[in-house]
Formats: structure tokens, C-alpha cells, sequence
């Protein structure tokens, strides 16, 4: 049976990656090419130019280093087709070596294995870690006879692993730094979400569509030019839909409700998001 190729690239033999992080100060010789991982310009070139590269800002990389970051990252992309409900079971029966009424409790008691399965497949598509399986499970017991929704239920699990949700985000003061929607285009939204009734597809008007993520590609493209991460705030309401849609069409973006940043951490707003709502 043929595989699906979730990702591909070459490699040059004997070559080094020089990569521009978005800017430098000179071109070099060698062979144009895109770096797998992130898609930033990139250069194969003679390890004798690497001192070179380096003094003119590109980051260099041997070819080993290149294939391993990019397989991190197809395997971090695709996290959650490789969860299943043996690996989830799996992770139960170790949890349940210590904390076994938890466990006992919380499956089959309160949930099926599936519905457990779709939830840390959803926390996955979103590049969070599922690693703290206590705190979820914990979660989830509290949480499971207000719904039995994998997706409302991943919204009721994300503030709880808020504190680890954002470390990986705050810069080297403990500052994170985050773009913000314009308040007029967060309630435009808000009212679109609140008009929709449950099951049905959000009718966004398809210009106004198209000038959010525009904005939003812009926005992100203008905060990681800052050397930040770009990351997003928005209501808890509009942060599940929000993040969905924005998935394929804005790179690297993170997506956080007001609700998952802990209530000591140092936010900074450095951008605001704004679509003409015409």
C-alpha cells in the first residue's frame, strides 16, 4: 500500500544550509533553495563559506541538522494522526499506576476512549502538549457533565495547561509579546459566531474573509520580524473558530483566549489586527 508523503525535501552531500532568519547583510554563492522546515530562503553552500554566512547573519547548518529539523517538525505537524486509541489507552494505563481511581473514573466512567482520543487529538492540532496527562484527565472529569463535545471540551482543557502553553512563548524577560484584534473586528466576529446555530458552517462575508487572514498574514509576518512568535489573543468565545480557520492560511501563527494566559504572566501588545469591515 502506498504511504502519504507528509513532507519532502533534498539535501546536497557535502554542502551546508545557510539560512536567513529574515535578514542579512550580503548574498553568497551557492545553490538557492528554501529551508524544508519553515520555508525561509536558504543557500547551499561549501562548508569553507560557513565563518562567511555566519558574519553576514545567516544561520548554518549541516545536512544532517536540516533533515532532523525538518522531520521534527512533519512529526510535530502530524502529531495527532499518529495518536490513536491504542497509543491514548496507552497513555491511560500509565496514568493509572498512580493515579487509578482518576483514570477508573474518568474512563469509562465519564467519557469513551474515543471521545478522550478526539480531545488530545484536537490539543495536538494545535501544537499543544499532551505530556501533563494528570492535569487532563483531571479536566476532563470536572469538566465531562457539561459536555460530552471533544471540541468544547478541548476549550475547557487549553486554560488549565495555560502556564505550559505559554512558556514556550515569553521571550528572555518573561515578557510574551501579542497581537491583539482591533475591538470593533473582534465583536464583528463574536456576533458572526453568536448568529450561527450549533452544527451549522460560520458565513463569514468571503471579502471580509480574505482581509482578516490578509491581515492577520501581515500581522504575524510584522511581529516575528520583531524576533517574536506570533501569537494571537482573542476572546475565549471566538478563539476555537478562530483557530481553525486559521490553521492552513496564516504559518506559525498561535492562537490563545485571555482565559489561558495565567493571571502573573507579563503580556505586551506589540500589534493590532485591523479588517476593514466595510
Amino acid at each position: 500500500m502506498k504511504g502519504v508523503v507528509r513532507g519532502k525535501g533534498q539535501i546536497k552531500v557535502g554542502k551546508e544550509l545557510a539560512i536567513n532568519p529574515g535578514q542579512v547583510y550580503g548574498p553568497l554563492e551557492g545553490q538557492a533553495t528554501q529551508e524544508p522546515a519553515f520555508g525561509l530562503d536558504a543557500v547551499w553552500i561549501d562548508p569553507s563559506q560557513r565563518d562567511v554566512a555566519r558574519t553576514l547573519g545567516y544561520t548554518v547548518v549541516d545536512a544532517s541538522t536540516a533533515v532532523a529539523t525538518h522531520l521534527n517538525k512533519v512529526l510535530r505537524d502530524n502529531a495527532s494522526d499518529l495518536l490513536s486509541h491504542d497509543e491514548v489507552q496507552q497513555l491511560l494505563d500509565k496514568l493509572a499506576a498512580k493515579s487509578p481511581k482518576l483514570v477508573e473514573d474518568l474512563v469509562p466512567g465519564k467519557l469513551s476512549l474515543g471521545v478522550v482520543t478526539r480531545t488530545l487529538q484536537n490539543l495536538l492540532n494545535e501544537s499543544v502538549s499532551i505530556r501533563d496527562m494528570r492535569t487532563i484527565a483531571e479536566t476532563l472529569s470536572e469538566v465531562a457533565s457539561r459536555t460530552q463535545e471533544p471540541e468544547q471540551l478541548t476549550a475547557l482543557v487549553r486554560p488549565k495547561l495555560g502556564r505550559m502553553i505559554v512558556q514556550s512563548l515569553v521571550d528572555d524577560t518573561n515578557s510574551l509579546s501579542v497581537m491583539t484584534l482591533d475591538p470593533s473586528l473582534e465583536q464583528l466576529i463574536h456576533n458572526i459566531l453568536q448568529q450561527t446555530a450549533p452544527g451549522q458552517s460560520i458565513a463569514m462575508e468571503p471579502g471580509l474573509a480574505e482581509r482578516l487572514f490578509g491581515a492577520l498574514r501581515d500581522g504575524a509576518r510584522a511581529v516575528e520580524e520583531m524576533g517574536h512568535p506570533a501569537v494571537l489573543v482573542v476572546s475565549p468565545v471566538i478563539r476555537p473558530w478562530l483557530s481553525k480557520a486559521v490553521r492552513y492560511r496564516v504559518n506559525d501563527l498561535t492562537l490563545l483566549s485571555y482565559s489561558e494566559i495565567p493571571d502573573d504572566q507579563t503580556v505586551k501588545v506589540v500589534h493590532t489586527v485591523h479588517a476593514e469591515t466595510r
